[in-house]
C-alpha cells in the first residue's frame, strides 16, 4: 500500500505501487505486507531526529515491524497484512529524493524506485552499516534486474 501524505511534488502514485508489488515478489514478501508513505521533508526530519538521533531530512526511513512501538504515526487506518505476516513500514521524502536525483542527473521516478528497493532490503533484515557489504551486493543484483540504474 502507497499513502502520499505530502502536496509538495507531485508524484504519479499507481506505476510506484505496481513497482512496490514487483519488489516485494522479488523478495518473497507477502501481499500487503509492506506499507509506503510519501513525507514532506520537514515530517521527515521529525522521525530522523526522533528514531535515529539525526539533524534534518533524509531520504528514506524503514521501520520493520518487529520495531512496532516506532511507527510513524502517518500510517494510523492503513490496512495491513495480517501481524505475523506484515514485514513493515517505508517512509521516502520526495522532497529529499528530488534533489538527490538531480545531483545524480537522473529522473525522480528512478530515485524513488531505488528508494522503495532499498528500503524494502531494509524490511527483508539487511542492513549496510552492519553487514560487510551483504546489502549492498543484494542491492545491486536486484537493481540490474528490475531496470534501475
Amino acid at each position: 500500500m502507497i499513502l502520499n501524505r505530502q502536496r509538495r511534488v507531485p508524484l504519479a502514485v499507481e506505476p510506484l505501487s505496481r513497482f512496490s508489488e514487483r519488489v516485494q515478489r522479488e523478495l518473497g514478501f507477502p501481499e500487503g505486507s509492506v506499507t509506503i508513505c510519501f513525507v514532506s521533508d520537514p515530517a521527515i526530519a521529525r522521525m530522523n531526529r526522533k528514531f535515529r538521533d539525526k539533524p534534518g531530512p533524509t531520504d528514506v526511513l524503514s521501520f520493520p515491524a518487529r520495531t512496532r512501538r516506532r511507527r510513524a504515526r502517518f500510517f494510523r487506518g492503513a490496512r495491513e497484512a495480517s501481524a505475523d505476516q506484515y514485514l513493515g513500514d517505508i517512509v521516502i521524502s520526495p522532497e529529499t529524493a528530488r534533489r538527490y536525483a538531480r545531483r545524480g542527473a537522473h529522473g525522480l521516478a528512478s530515485e524513488l524506485r531505488v528508494l522503495i528497493l532499498h528500503g524494502m532490503i531494509h524490511l527483508a533484515g539487511y542492513d549496510h552499516e552492519n553487514d560487510h557489504g551483504q546489502m549492498v551486493h543484494l542491492e545491486r543484483r536486484l537493481r540490474r534486474r528490475l531496470g534501475l540504474r
